[in-house]
């Protein structure tokens, strides 16, 4: 048994008899008029006037024949008519319908793309085809960072494996060091799943949302990160008035954190500067945190907010060492609250970073 079949008449089928059945009850009801003042002014008489005029008799044996003729025409007329206006119509349903099954079966890459309509099927199929686009960008990017990620966690795990296998051959080898450069290799591994499980925290967009205000929490990953500021010599800023905004504090500050830090790491040469700057007009709060430094090239922007990606002077050895999430980790919390995230290089080197992020409600 098919699927239409445990579901019943298709809607071809329903149209179809409901195109009938009204053309069906139109014509009955225009013939009973017709019967109801055609008849009421006829004589009720055998014979008539010298057996040769009209009378009731006469016209309900005549036109009774004629009036269940017509019935069965408009019927057959109406269910034909009503099959071929009813697929007709459904026809951009059936390419919608089509295009929701590839869906379904992984292919994402399928468009219904129709042209010659303009009503409720061209909306549909529009918007159908916008949310393929979105989705197939949105698995394209998964399986990239899927991939990434793999990559990233498979190094550490390697490294690991390789310093066990040297201290195994080799006992000799002093123990601190070993100790050491695995508690590196570890500690990496553990920011990188941090970074992940946060990352996907805010791609879910799962998280209660509270008030907050970005210029508490500016000053306070500005006091976080102070003493990294200045063992490298940069002067850290912080300016700006209430910014207040609706969301989770906790990952709106590891935002500000992370722009912070990387204003403050990639600020080279050394005696740099990092503002960091809250405002609100118009019903949004916005927070902005520049920095000097090295020119970035205009090509290398919108690389910098995607997974993993690091480029030539973003690559660090120290304790603050990244894991190529910072900016993806802002970019998806900006998205998850409704804002939007803006890098400009600076003329004279470095970065601008602006988020903005809808007011209270």
């Amino acid at each position: 048994m098919t699927g239409r079949a445990r579901l019943g008449l298709s809607a071809r089928l329903k149209l179809a008899l409901s195109y009938a059945g009204f053309l069906a009850v139109a014509g009955a009801l225009l013939l009973a008029v017709v019967w109801w003042y055609l008849l009421r002014y006829v004589p009720d008489n055998d014979q008539g006037l010298l057996g040769i005029s009209p009378n009731r008799y006469l016209l309900v044996h005549t036109f009774a024949p004629a009036a269940a003729w017509a019935m069965a025409f408009l019927l057959v007329f109406g269910l034909v008519g009503g099959w071929l206006l009813a697929g007709r119509m459904l026809g951009p349903l059936g390419r919608i319908t089509d295009a929701a099954r590839l869906a379904g079966s992984g292919s994402l890459s399928h468009r219904i793309r129709m042209t010659n309509r303009r009503d409720e099927f061209r909306e549909l199929a529009d918007t159908f085809d916008s949310m393929l686009d979105q989705l197939e960008s949105h698995v394209d990017e998964q399986r990239r960072f899927a991939a990434n990620a793999s990559h990233e966690l498979r190094t550490p795990l390697a490294i690991s494996r390789t310093l066990l296998d040297v201290a195994r051959k080799d006992p000799s080898r002093d123990p601190g060091e070993l100790v050491e450069r695995l508690y590196a290799v570890n500690n990496r591994a553990i920011g990188l799943t941090d970074a992940l499980l946060l990352l996907s925290r805010g791609d879910g967009g799962t998280f209660p949302r509270e008030p907050v205000d970005l210029s508490l929490l500016a000053e306070e990953a500005a006091e976080t990160l102070l003493p990294l500021a200045e063992r490298r010599g940069v002067t850290l800023d912080v300016t700006g008035a209430a910014a207040r905004t609706s969301g989770s504090a906790d990952l709106l500050l590891r935002v500000v954190t992370n722009l912070v830090q990387n204003g403050i790491v990639h600020n080279l040469p050394a005696d740099g500067t990092v503002t960091v700057h809250t405002e609100s007009y118009d019903g949004t709060s916005v927070l902005r945190v520049e920095n000097t430094g090295r020119p970035v090239p205009q090509d290398l922007v919108p690389t910098l907010t995607e997974p993993f990606q690091r480029g030539t002077e973003r690559v660090r050895t120290d304790e603050h060492a990244g894991v190529g999430l910072g900016l993806a980790i802002v970019r998806s919390v900006v998205r998850a609250h409704g804002g939007t995230l803006a890098l400009v290089p600076r003329p004279a080197g470095g970065l601008v970073v602006t988020v903005r992020l809808p007011g209270p409600p």
